[in-house]
């Protein structure tokens, strides 16, 4: 029994430290900001870590807009869900994955059609919260001009937030972002054969 209790004391005092510690890092966060968040990596989740931050905005009666830079289907369940929400304005831009397509000039023309959809977005004070899901493709091929991307992501309201998605985010992106987290893979169904699944993979 003395075992236990003094394992109970040292738990309590150790949770004290903590909430001690956590308490004053929270007190000194007192910068209100519209943060750039990237989520990148190999690791699946990106949109679904994106899209769950929308449930959150929408939840709080925020405006939120969605732009897709690769997925072309519309008959994804983030999709048939979320767009039939007030407050949101969701744009399925692309025309599938790069490797179906297998044509750069339009690959580009959708891109670009894409970003001015998104321009307008980032210059929309009222939205909360915008989503560039699988920007980080657009530019990666070349269908992006990295420069403009910074310049119109580095301008855009004081406390509007944007969620950026897809592997290989450019190191600018990367540099200029507030969080940047990076997915890892571990293990994915599809490689033992599996078919991607709904309601799990779109």
């Amino acid at each position: 029994m003395s075992m236990e209790m003094d394992g109970t004391k040292h738990y309590a005092t150790r949770m004290a430290r903590k909430k001690s510690y956590i308490d004053a890092r929270i007190a000194e966060a007192v910068t209100d900001l519209g943060v750039l968040l990237v989520l990148t990596g190999n690791g699946k989740g990106k949109s679904s870590s994106a899209f769950g931050m929308v449930a959150r905005a929408l939840g709080h009666h925020l405006k939120v807009g969605v732009v897709q830079f690769i997925k072309g289907r519309t008959d994804t369940g983030e999709e048939s869900f979320f767009s039939s929400q007030p407050g949101i304005e969701w744009h399925v831009m692309g025309d599938g994955f790069t490797w179906e397509t297998q044509d750069q000039h339009q690959d580009q023309k959708s891109a670009q059609a894409a970003w001015a959809v998104a321009q307008r977005l980032l210059r929309d004070s009222s939205l909360s919260l915008v989503v560039l899901d699988e920007l980080t493709y657009a530019i990666k091929y070349g269908c992006l001009d990295i420069e403009m991307v910074v310049h119109d992501l580095g301008n855009r309201p004081a406390m509007q937030h944007v969620v950026v998605t897809g592997r290989n985010c450019p190191h600018a992106l990367l540099d200029m972002a507030h969080t940047v987290t990076t997915m890892e893979a571990s293990k994915h169904a599809f490689h033992a054969g599996i078919a991607a699944q709904k309601g799990i993979e779109w």
